[in-house]
């Protein structure tokens, strides 16, 4: 079997179940078997001991549960006790191999993260992390072969782990504020889009103090009835604000499907994510370690990199992708540079005091201490972000690139426009710039920027364009179609047609 398909990045992703037309199961049970013996070689072979032990956990996904038995009991034969943990979050799951009690060797995560519901995966980890790309390559590899431990079979058994992960979120605000009970007084409503994460209403917000009325989808359903959990929705977004407006919160939280990603509305109703958390994030952090670097995925605004210099930090834009952002962090810490915090504006966000694991409901935490030492101290969160400066518009086209081998063809437009934008009157390459083409545009030409990249995993090219003005990102696309049209295999129809 060729199992390189289901391959997305550092995870493992594929078609779980039928119901949507065109898309054929490919995470099929001999699929997950083979997949759970891959991981049981590769991770006897990375840690070189026998008597192995790994936990199992899942999110709401209508198929987590048979995905989750097949693996741990493909897990089980090749003689790696299996320890089924139920519904649980993805960062719980990596918190599992190093909390002390626990400390498994390997844990497995069954989610799809925002993916829609027929879709379904896996995520790996290890006390050291989440596994890179190369890992589930070798893991698949693995899959594809005819090997197996020679170990005797193993133990399944069942086993909780979300109680103790929400005790440790709960310790963490406690030690920060001194106080058992710190948001005695406050309305949180949570917004879990039917996903894993309500438990964090009642086992975080709740025995802190916190009044949870108004919450909304906290009950687990994979068939995700209300909205896709995920907090770059348009949708989902309107929820918890209108939830936040409707009970007079005085914060709201949204999770994506399996916790990794968070966002956030403050009690006036404006949203907290994006460009505003990481500057929220940043503001925090830059008060407890001043001049540390803040890593971010290559679209975030002019206006974050001037808050974050602002507030005594330095902004480092790099790629996107979640763990090209994670790994840029640690890279820089490894030589000597501290940086404290490594966020995309999806809403993963990875701080270093916490195994640089991108965790929603750990950065929702980190904001719940501020909102409890601000209201002692007098200050609020969006005080900590007045002076933000935010773009009048953005707008983003995902132009897909229409022949089989797109790579090459991408790249060209990429290293045509590079060149094209140097010698453009108005147009300015941006410096340090590690992702596509990155050009500031002076007010003759649209105030603001565009960034045209390839997409990491998909046949298309995203671009991305802010304007400080009414009207300038259409300027920026009057700018940009003439050039992009030359490109007869790259759909700029969208763009043509917003343009005019």
């Amino acid at each position: 079997m060729d199992y390189s398909s289901l391959q997305n990045g550092s995870d493992i992703r594929g078609v779980a179940m039928e119901g949507v037309a065109g898309q054929e199961v490919n995470l099929t049970e001999q699929a997950c078997r083979d997949i759970g013996r891959g991981f049981a070689l590769w991770l006897r072979g990375r840690l070189g001991k026998d008597d192995l032990r790994v936990a199992v956990g899942r999110d709401s996904r209508l198929t987590g549960p048979a995905l989750a038995r097949w693996i741990g009991e493909a897990l089980a034969a090749e003689g790696v006790a299996v320890t089924d943990m139920g519904m649980a979050s993805t960062p719980a799951m990596f918190m599992a191999t190093v909390t002390e009690g626990f400390r498994f060797d390997g844990a497995v995560m069954v989610t799809a993260s925002h993916l829609p519901f027929n879709r379904n995966g896996y995520k790996f980890f290890t006390g050291q992390g989440g596994l890179e790309k190369q890992d589930i390559k070798a893991i698949l590899t693995l899959a594809a072969s005819d090997g197996h431990t020679g170990l005797p079979a193993a133990a399944r058994s069942e086993g909780s782990f979300m109680p103790v992960y929400a005790d440790i979120l709960c310790r963490k605000v406690r030690e920060a504020t001194g106080c058992e009970r710190p948001l005695e007084g406050l309305r949180i409503v949570v917004d879990a889009g039917n996903g894993a994460g309500g438990f964090y209403a009642a086992q975080v917000l709740e025995p802190l103090g916190a009044d949870t009325t108004g919450s909304r989808f906290l009950d687990p359903d994979g068939t995700f009835p209300n909205h896709i959990p995920n907090p770059e929705n348009e949708a989902a977004m309107a929820a918890i604000r209108s939830a936040v407006l409707e009970n007079k919160a005085d914060l709201g939280i949204i999770f994506d499907t399996d916790v990794d990603r968070a966002g956030a509305v403050l009690s006036d109703g404006s949203e907290l994510n994006r460009n505003r958390i990481i500057a929220m994030m940043a503001a925090i952090l830059l008060r407890e370690h001043p001049g540390t670097t803040i890593v971010t995925d290559s679209i975030t605004s002019t206006g974050l990199a001037k808050f974050i210099a602002a507030h005594g930090g330095v902004h480092h834009r790099f790629k996107r992708g979640y763990r090209n952002v994670i790994n840029e962090s640690i890279r820089l810490n490894d030589e000597g540079r501290d940086s404290q915090m490594a966020m995309e504006t999806s809403g993963h966000g990875a701080l270093k005091e916490n195994y640089f694991l991108d965790d929603g409901a750990y950065l929702v935490t980190r904001l719940l201490m501020e909102l409890a030492k601000g209201r002692r101290e007098g200050y609020t969160l969006p005080s900590l972000i007045a002076d933000l400066q935010e773009p009048a518009e953005s707008r983003e086209f995902r132009m897909d690139l229409r022949l089989p081998d797109f790579k090459p063809y991408g790249n060209d437009i990429i290293d045509q426009l590079r060149d094209y934008a140097a010698h453009r009157p108005g147009w300015a390459l941006a410096p340090n710039n590690y992702e596509g083409v990155r050009v500031d545009l002076d007010g003759d030409h649209g105030d603001g920027w565009f960034l045209l990249r390839m997409s990491l995993h998909e046949p298309l090219m995203p671009l991305n364009m802010e304007s400080d003005s009414a009207g300038g990102v259409k300027a920026i696309a009057r700018e940009l179609v003439p050039f992009l049209q030359r490109f007869d295999k790259l759909d700029t129809a969208a763009l043509a047609e917003f343009a005019r």
